[in-house]
């Protein structure tokens, strides 16, 4: 692991974000509730927060980080038959927070095909990248457009 002993504490924040495309009658479960597995997204949702949480954990030199906020938002895109998911991590702290929110991401996205594959094992995750992150030396960033 980098040593990070001499950095500042600084408040950080990272947002990512990633989608899964699937078949217009899967997301139709989705959105109706009717699922065999039950509530995909908030399921997927809470799956997405102990991700963030356990990053450390999953990721080989990541630090553990006290994590002080992990927000999750889903949002269904009927014609692109896909869920689209957003992740902000944050903490007060020493390290960025770019790999619990990138982490959260991802398995969010595993769960719903996860919940689903039984009726469509032909979903795609795709887009997973980082859109911003804020703190630390390197300061504010942001993906270009």
């Amino acid at each position: 692991m980098v040593d990070v002993a001499a950095k500042a504490d600084s408040h950080r924040i990272a947002l990512a974000t990633g989608s899964i495309r699937m078949q217009p009658a899967t997301l139709a479960l989705i959105t109706g509730g009717s699922a065999k597995k039950g509530d995909v997204i908030g399921i997927a949702r809470i799956a997405a927060i102990q991700a963030a949480k356990r990053t450390a954990e999953l990721i080989p030199l990541c630090h553990p980080l006290p994590l002080t906020r992990v927000a999750v938002t889903f949002r269904i895109d009927e014609a692109a038959s896909a869920v689209h998911i957003e992740v902000q991590a944050e903490t007060v702290g020493k390290t960025g927070v770019e790999m619990e929110a990138l982490t959260a991401v991802q398995v969010g996205l595993l769960t719903i095909y996860d919940m689903c594959k039984a009726a469509d094992r032909g979903m795609v995750m795709t887009d997973v990248r980082l859109l911003e992150k804020q703190g630390g030396k390197s300061g504010h960033w942001v993906a270009p457009a």
